[in-house]
């Protein structure tokens, strides 16, 4: 018999990107018979959102919060959360989680780069920009890089100072 987390794993790791339908379908009838299942929850929001069905996706996205979902996939949930919000125009809030995220996972330069994506939806195009430019100097590799790191950390901070 197999447990549910190698259930899910199964649906996910079967999913087709061009069409989520199946993988929705099969995630909806976990979530049936395991209603406050958080990383079912998840699955099937994150499932809704790779469908491009965002309204769908933030109900599930935050029935999986509510339930107490935890790592590894609280990490994801952020993201993909934070960008839903994003797409159905709530930007102060998707800003928020993005500022959270950040927070709890200050190693992970995907928060800033999102983010980044939330700032400029927002018209701050200088904080977007200058936030990028930190990502790739932070993050950034190559031997070119690696010669103008400064000089982007710098350009970085001057531009976000635009704004």
């Amino acid at each position: 018999m197999q447990n549910l987390d190698q259930q899910l794993d199964e649906i996910f790791a079967a999913r087709n990107r061009e069409d989520m339908s199946p993988t929705i379908a099969a995630f909806a009838r976990v979530v049936e018979k395991n209603p406050g299942n958080a990383r079912a929850l998840y699955e099937l929001g994150g499932s809704y959102d790779t469908a491009g069905e965002e309204e769908t996706a933030r109900i599930y996205y935050e029935k999986a919060h509510e339930a107490g979902l935890d790592e590894p996939y609280l990490k994801n949930w952020y993201l993909g959360y934070g960008s839903t919000l994003r797409n159905v125009g709530e930007l102060e809030k998707s800003l928020q989680i993005f500022d959270e995220a950040i927070e709890k996972y200050p190693d992970s330069s995907v928060f800033q780069v999102f983010r980044a994506i939330t700032l400029f939806s927002l018209k701050k195009h200088s904080q977007a920009v200058g936030n990028l430019l930190a990502v790739i100097a932070e993050t950034g590799q190559g031997e070119d890089l690696d010669r103008y790191r400064p000089a982007l950390r710098g350009y970085g901070e001057y531009i976000q100072g635009l704004s």
